[in-house]
């Protein structure tokens, strides 16, 4: 059957990626969206899209009936579910094929095998596949679950039967924490998944996380398409992907290959998949399987020279798979690295609200779902792009990740930006000395600034941009012509002395700094004084529109520099900075006194409310739990008293900076 027209059952830069291919081979896409993607990217650069519903995930991507009505309503042929939302339902793959539609994607029959990961486990076992030891079957009593747990003795790893993805995953390493933990767990695979068990495995330290690339045709050829390394995990989510698995033995790899394959055959496997593995010294056990495309999929396509969404419709139009296993062969090396829209100074919350600032490097692929000015939902995933680079080998691959962090910029929401360079510069991953809880483990070293190695210099840049933004050369008023400019004066008796003029300034999720910029009477030069009294004297002439030189003792640097509003953008050849200007103690303002009234960082649902009115608590208490884009954060309190004035309740909707609680100071509680 010849697909003519597509329904791309997701949102965001998969629905991109897909309606791009998609094109190439002469399908036309569809697209839908929720009341909250209205003017989403995927929704312009499709060009044709279907309402399904509000804002929430449950009330539209994840609404069968309405994506079921809106490809009925375009006439598709075939509905794409990407990853993630509806991708791995049994009854929404039955629902699109009962409609006379092609589902892009495994059977349900297969889905209903791998979605639940007891039944997973035992098709592994059924082929000789190793898995990991833990308690039998499914456990959903807390007190039977806490009483396996203390049998098989700590760490445990408890997994929501129908978890995948990362997610509904909890480890357990304290019996103090232990009854906490399962009641998280049980509530986590309850609301996300919708499952009401657990499994409970044995955890496997300092092990890595490879997975095997499948392609089945559905009558039981099933080829590998080569490993994945995905290692780098924060709290069981993948941070950066690469391919191939760098210093591990190709019979390893090639023994997981074989038992991948040998698991697909078994169930005449149709589309892509992929196996998960874990790896522990010279031993590897199977973990799950993924029965559809991955987020990391691209690096994959670059060292096998193949587009796998094309290789998924000629599956499911009945054209098979078109190859053989020894026409596929790698070239070079690939990685990727997810960038979010998460605060890593804030136990990587999401970060909800407008991108003012965003600039791609253009010399690699950039899988990304949002453009300058979009808004970053509270109900979606917070992804900005996936960046991607091959390379010939892998020192070249990671060095060119490292200056693609360097020249990507984003002002409007906080990103991993930094903690994702400071990872691919990482002596420990460049010799993959690492292992999955390896992140998690050196967490505060890899969030800290990396130095710029350029003391001053482009916070001073910066600054003189700053001021100098509204002036120009040839204007009769001193004040307005950047050659003559000299600041603020103050006469003192006959004297008159250069003050200067002070800007503030920030960083992209750090705080204001105060400079002190006072320019010299010969045109085009400046000092620029910090908070502690340094100083840098340096010439900052432009060469062209937009393009400045700046020299500071016997160094020149040519940079290029946008200034839009109080955004200051300075572009290098191998780097990008990006400031923030803003009136002078601005952000001093902020730091005069603690915070009593507690405000919710997100947008989301409270679920769990932890304090009654008039309970004594301290700093850092836990005092409400909120869950925002299928993550559970813990609310804080930032100061200790009594608690007063709660406005939330059990269930209570709460918008990003409303204050739930306010914290009276002992004194003032006990008048």
């Amino acid at each position: 059957m010849k697909i003519k027209t597509l329904l791309i059952a997701n949102r965001g830069e998969i629905a991109c990626r897909i309606a791009r291919t998609a094109r190439a081979l002469g399908i036309t896409p569809v697209a839908v969206h929720s009341e909250a993607d209205a003017d989403a990217r995927h929704v312009r650069e499709i060009g044709r899209s279907i309402l399904i519903g509000r804002g929430p995930a449950s009330e539209s991507y994840l609404n069968i009936d309405a994506v079921l009505s809106a490809a009925k309503a375009v006439g598709a042929d075939a509905v794409h579910p990407g990853y993630g939302f509806l991708s791995e339902n049994p009854a929404f793959a039955r629902a699109v094929e009962a409609a006379g539609m092609l589902f892009i994607g495994p059977t349900a029959e297969t889905l209903e095998r791998f979605g639940d990961k007891a039944s997973a486990k035992e098709a592994a076992v059924m082929v000789g596949v190793p898995v990991i030891s833990g308690a039998p079957g499914v456990k959903s009593d807390p007190q039977v679950i806490y009483d396996e747990v203390l049998k098989m003795g700590l760490p445990v790893l408890l997994k929501a039967v129908g978890g995948g993805g990362g997610r509904g995953q909890r480890l357990v390493e304290n019996t103090n924490t232990l009854t906490v933990d399962i009641e998280a767990a049980l509530r986590e695979a309850h609301s996300t998944f919708g499952s009401e068990g657990l499994i409970l495995e044995r955890f496997l330290a300092n092990a890595r996380h490879v997975e095997i690339q499948i392609v089945g045709d559905g009558t039981g050829t099933v080829l590998h398409l080569f490993e994945r390394d995905c290692t780098l995990q924060r709290r069981h989510q993948k941070v950066i992907e690469e391919a191939p698995a760098f210093a591990l033995s190709r019979n390893i790899t090639a023994r997981m290959a074989a038992d991948a394959v040998r698991l697909g055959e078994s169930l005449s496997y149709r589309g892509l998949g992929t196996v998960e593995f874990l790896i522990a010294g010279d031993a590897y056990f199977f973990l799950e399987v993924n029965p559809r495309l991955q987020v990391e999929h691209p690096v994959t396509e670059a060292v096998i020279g193949l587009d796998l969404v094309a290789l998924q419709i000629r599956i499911a139009e009945g054209k098979g798979i078109g190859l053989i296993q020894e026409d596929i062969t790698l070239t070079g090396h690939a990685i990727e690295a997810r960038l979010y829209a998460e605060d890593p100074k804030s136990g990587f919350a999401p970060s909800t609200g407008q991108i003012t600032l965003l600039t791609l490097p253009e010399d690699i692929r950039a899988d990304s779902g949002v453009d300058e000015n979009d808004v970053i939902s509270p109900y979606y995933d917070p992804m900005i792009a996936k960046l991607v680079v091959h390379a010939p080998d892998r020192d070249a691959a990671l060095a060119g990740l490292a200056r693609a962090l360097d020249l990507t910029r984003i002002a409007g929401v906080d990103t991993n930006r930094e903690f994702l360079a400071n990872l691919v510069r990482n002596d420990s991953f460049g010799e993959m000395k690492v292992h999955t809880r390896w992140i998690d483990a050196n967490i505060d070293a890899l969030i800290t600034p990396a130095a710029t190695g350029h003391a001053l210099l482009w916070e001073a840049v910066a600054a003189v941009l700053f001021l100098m933004r509204d002036r120009c050369t040839g204007d009769s008023d001193s004040w307005r012509n950047r050659e003559i400019f000299t600041g603020w004066q103050l006469g003192l008796d006959d004297a008159r002395a250069e003050a200067g003029q002070r800007v503030t300034l920030s960083r992209p999720g750090t705080g204001g700094q105060e400079y002190l910029v006072t320019p010299i009477r010969t045109g085009g030069k400046f000092v620029v004084f910090d908070a502690e009294g340094t100083a840098l004297t340096l010439s900052v002439i432009e060469t062209g529109s937009g393009q400045w030189r700046i020299t500071t003792e016997n160094e020149s640097r040519m940079v290029s520099a946008n200034v839009r509003q109080n955004l200051i953008e300075i572009r290098t050849a191998d780097e990008c900075h990006l400031f923030e200007a803003a009136p002078p103690l601005a952000f001093a303002a902020g730091l005069a006194a603690i915070d009593r009234t507690l405000t919710s960082p997100l947008t989301g649902m409270i679920i769990k409310l932890l304090i009654a009115e008039g309970d004594q608590i301290e700093a850092g208490d836990t005092v409400a739990i909120l869950e925002s884009m299928k993550l559970e954060i813990s609310i804080k309190a930032t100061a200790p008293g009594r608690a007063t004035n709660i406005s939330i309740t059990e269930g209570t909707m709460v918008d990003r900076g409303q204050a739930i609680v306010e914290i009276m100071e002992m004194e003032e509680a006990d008048i």
